[in-house]
């Protein structure tokens, strides 16, 4: 089992920054690939950003060259800098082992003025 419990949401303006923490507990040898996804109202949940544990990172188009994934000691952080009011949602840390895949309880991003 692995336990992720996010923190690091709120309000911000446009253009402006957040970094999200998810802090991994439990069985974390097992993880592969550690990653963030959001889900907005209305919408399916949608992948921002993953790290495999040898540091190879992949993002989705809407966020490339302003969010960055980093990772180490469990932890995995998501940088967003640039922000838009289409980054608002709720963003949730996942954990893929081979498996199965583990989810935070999510936090909220609110970009707006």
């Amino acid at each position: 089992q692995v336990q992720l419990v996010e923190s690091g949401g709120g309000l911000v303006q446009p253009g402006g920054s957040l970094t999200l923490s998810c802090a991994a507990s439990g069985s974390t040898f097992s993880i592969n690939v550690r990653g963030w996804y959001r889900q907005a109202p209305g919408k399916q949940r949608e992948l921002v950003a993953t790290i495999t544990g040898g540091g190879r990172t992949t993002y989705a188009d809407s966020v490339k060259g302003r969010f960055t994934i980093s990772s180490g000691n469990d932890m995995v952080y998501l940088k967003m800098n640039s922000l838009k009011p289409e980054d608002t949602a709720v963003y949730y840390c996942n954990a893929l082992t081979a498996v199965t895949s583990y989810w935070g309880q999510g936090t909220q991003v609110t970009v707006s003025s």
